[in-house]
């Protein structure tokens, strides 16, 4: 998307979680997704029901719970990490941290990370909420002895002093050397505590123990940044269907050139992802670029679609707590005319040419500043113009991690762009190239393009379905 347009039961969370174990997980791509259907533009595989999903989601969630954030917490020193929100006011990694039946946090739920040492399992317990299908230990009863927390789960639900006391007796037992907290200046993802629980944390804890209080900011971020396998085989399930509502939307079957405005466009894609079972994360946008109009704005709001017109539009979708984010290009055809003309082919090949320049700057360990850098670097040697603002993406659309660039801001991004690029991550690769049109009087056309891309565990950046390389025609 471009920049600028700026609880649940505990039996049920239990049965979701105990039918997924580690083994299955580490397999998910077999046990988890089951048999793909064969991928194609005319006729994507539908999505299974929401139960199956949520059962492909907890093993998701499991194995980051199990693989990936103990790593993480190591590699950033991290003994103890607390998450602490309440409902309605969820951190942002929250909804990394729980099952896809959970939809809000639970009154106050305070998390507690604990890394018992190299060879023993993370201790996950929930002060507050469930146990997410058996993923964390939820306690409810202030009276307990927590060292163990063997009978985890009895009394009422915790609340007010007693749960902040609770979670002092559990410091005071563990005795870590760190505790990390979600708060960042600099990163959203990593910025979920609340001035009030803060305050709050600070009266329980005491000086002492607040002492060994940091800011890990990494830790969330990169926590929401890393995929689970067999995830890269559904995102481009998502992505069928993205390519498949384009294409219709950019046909007759969609659009009438003297009476569809852009509007009726994007409303048709909006009710199209409704008739699927399927939601979205931003206003789909649909734009025009006319011969003779020099600035497109003065065609209105939502001009009507007219021959020779070429038209961009900005879609996502939403889906097992995945999304999204792309943008393609198309040319409603004049009488006579079978395919775009040759010079809007030129500009599309140029857009298509600095996806594969900025592709190939992407790799693990560079900044998104650097990747930034090159890539503008290799585009101007190149002989191309254009503007590259490309951003994570995954459990947001608009996602945590490394941007690079920002459509306005192409000397960097002080701060976000200075995090590293991982293996396992996602990106979406958002640029626009712009091309004097011969055909057009020399008018520039702006060919702005985004499509979704993995970064693999072998560090190489690729598609994850496929791009765009030939213009829609509106027949």
């Amino acid at each position: 998307m471009r920049r600028g347009r700026n609880g649940t039961s505990e039996p049920a969370d239990q049965r979701t979680g105990a039918r997924i174990g580690v083994t299955a997980c580490l397999a998910i791509g077999l046990l988890c997704a089951g048999p793909l259907v064969r991928l194609s533009a005319q006729s994507p595989a539908p999505l299974p029901s929401l139960r199956e999903q949520a059962r492909i989601q907890q093993g998701w969630l499991q194995y980051r719970l199990d693989s990936i954030l103990p790593r993480l917490m190591r590699e950033h020193g991290v003994q103890t990490w607390l998450v602490i929100c309440r409902e309605y006011n969820e951190d942002p990694v929250f909804f990394s941290l729980v099952s896809a039946t959970t939809f809000a946090c639970r009154r106050r739920t305070i998390y507690v990370f604990h890394d018992r040492g190299p060879g023993r399992p993370l201790e996950r317990l929930a002060l507050g909420g469930s146990s997410q299908g058996g993923l964390y230990q939820a306690v409810r009863d202030t009276t307990v002895s927590v060292a163990s927390v063997a009978v985890a789960g009895r009394g009422g639900e915790l609340v007010g002093r007693g749960q902040w006391d609770l979670l002092r007796r559990i410091l005071d037992e563990r005795t870590p050397r760190t505790v990390a907290i979600d708060i960042s200046a600099t990163h959203a993802f990593s910025d979920g505590l609340a001035v009030a629980d803060y305050e709050e944390l600070q009266r329980a804890l005491g000086p002492a123990l607040m002492a060994r209080v940091v800011r890990a900011e990494r830790l969330p971020l990169d926590y929401i940044t890393l995929r689970a396998p067999g995830m890269d085989q559904w995102y481009a399930r998502l992505q069928a269907h993205v390519h498949d509502i384009i294409a219709r939307a950019f046909s007759r079957e969609v659009i009438t050139p003297g009476t569809t405005t852009t509007d009726d466009v994007v409303w048709w894609t909006r009710d199209e992802l409704q008739r699927r079972g399927l939601t979205t994360w931003f206003q789909t946008s649909v734009d025009v670029q006319r011969r003779g109009v020099a600035d497109p704005s003065t065609l209105g709001a939502s001009p009507v679609i007219l021959p020779g017109d070429v038209l961009h539009i900005d879609f996502g979708i939403t889906a097992m707590g995945l999304n999204t984010d792309t943008q393609h290009m198309a040319y409603v055809p004049r009488e006579g005319e079978r395919d775009a003309p040759a010079g809007l082919r030129a500009a599309l090949a140029a857009s298509n040419r600095l996806q594969d320049i900025v592709m190939a700057e992407t790799r693990p360990g560079r900044t998104g500043n650097e990747v930034l850098h090159a890539s503008l670097a290799a585009m101007r040697a190149a002989g191309l113009t254009g503007t590259v603002y490309t951003h994570p993406i995954g459990d947001h659309g608009h996602g945590a991690g490394p941007l690079i660039g920002l459509w306005d801001r192409q000397e960097g991004v002080p701060g976000r762009g200075d995090v590293p690029v991982l293996a396992n991550m996602w990106f979406s690769i958002e640029l626009e190239a712009r091309t004097a049109v011969p055909g057009w009087g020399g008018q520039v056309v702006k060919s702005s393009q985004e499509e979704d891309a993995i970064v693999g565990a072998d560090g190489v950046t690729r598609w994850a379905l496929r791009r765009q390389t030939e213009w829609h025609i509106v027949r």
